[in-house]
């Protein structure tokens, strides 16, 4: 079964625990089902994650804006409609370059 209920946006201060570097951003859910869940993601320019890692594959689809994203201490620039996996366990971080937004798309826990 799979909910298609979109939540307002929310405040985003931290991730995995860890608060968030330059500022905090905004998220929202887009969709929950089995296999994982899809959120909206929002981060002014300058804010960044630090670097974490999770228990899940994680997937992101930047909209607009431009990131850096790092998966195992390599980076990946990123414009729109370009992509960036994070796998299960692997340190990673991400930075909004400009304003940005993007989904992002979490494996279920397995």
């Amino acid at each position: 079964m799979t909910s298609t209920e979109t939540g307002s946006w929310q405040p985003l201060t931290n991730v995995e625990g860890l608060p968030l570097i330059g500022g905090r951003g905004l998220v929202r859910l887009r969709l929950r089902g089995e296999q994982g869940t899809l959120w909206e993601v929002f981060y002014p320019a300058g804010v960044r994650s630090p670097e974490h890692r999770h228990r899940h594959d994680s997937h992101i689809y930047l909209l607009t804006g431009s990131l850096v994203g790092t998966a195992g201490g390599v980076p990946t620039h990123l414009g729109p409609g370009q992509t960036l996996i994070h796998p299960t366990g692997v340190p990673h971080t991400v930075m909004a370059v400009t304003d940005s937004k993007w989904l992002e798309f979490t494996e279920a826990i397995r």
